[in-house]
């Protein structure tokens, strides 16, 4: 399944991207927040990354969309969304991971509103959240601006707080924040976002 945004292109990962996926991994800057800087191992992203991502996608449980410049058909990161193995909720989760050089330009954002709609609009669930730490402004600013709200904390892969952290005081010590989109939260941000495109369309001339 391809999506197509205004400057990206998203297409299903396969065999052929372990040698970019080792460069995305290999830089510091962009593992700080996911392992501390290390790189993934190569054998991991070939012989599991890629084969669960592919999997997941073929049974309807989410994917990894690899993000290709529109212009410059250039190797920009991915994007990711998988339903957890044992939640019995209606639920996906939102990853996302870009080269260095893109950051600060929208295209998290951009690719990871594309696969929220097809969360909601193709796999039918009915929420989509998303970890990360305080610390990591940038990447709670995508999700900020996906309309996601935080909905707790997680410590050890566990919600260890599902109060709003209206003020974050020390959670950052407990573990990560979890943001949350629902479908109706996603359906009113895109009625209001057609809404405001049709009164552009039809201002005087």
């Amino acid at each position: 399944m391809n999506v197509e945004t205004r400057r990206l292109r998203l297409r299903p990962v396969d065999a052929t991207d372990v040698d970019a996926l080792v460069f995305l991994d290999s830089d510091p800057e962009v593992m700080r927040f996911v392992s501390g800087g290390r790189p993934t191992p190569r054998a991991e992203i070939s012989d599991w990354v890629i084969p669960r991502a592919r999997a997941e996608l073929r049974t309807g449980r989410g994917g990894m969309w690899i993000a290709i410049d529109q212009r410059y058909q250039a190797f920009l990161g991915w994007v990711l969304l998988r339903a957890p193995r044992h939640s019995q909720r209606s639920e996906m989760e939102l990853s996302y991971r870009l080269c260095r050089e893109t950051w600060g330009r929208g295209l998290a954002t951009e690719a990871a509103r594309a696969v929220v709609g097809l969360a909601f609009d193709e796999l039918h669930t009915e929420r989509v959240f998303a970890s990360t730490t305080l610390r990591n402004s940038s990447s709670r600013r995508v999700m900020e601006k996906l309309g996601m709200r935080v909905s707790g904390v997680r410590a050890g892969g566990d919600l260890v707080d599902r109060q709003p952290a209206h003020g974050h005081g020390n959670r950052e010590n407990l573990g990560e924040l979890e943001y949350e989109l629902l479908r109706h939260h996603w359906e009113a941000l895109v009625m209001g976002a057609d809404a405001r495109r049709h009164q552009v369309l039809n201002l005087p001339a």
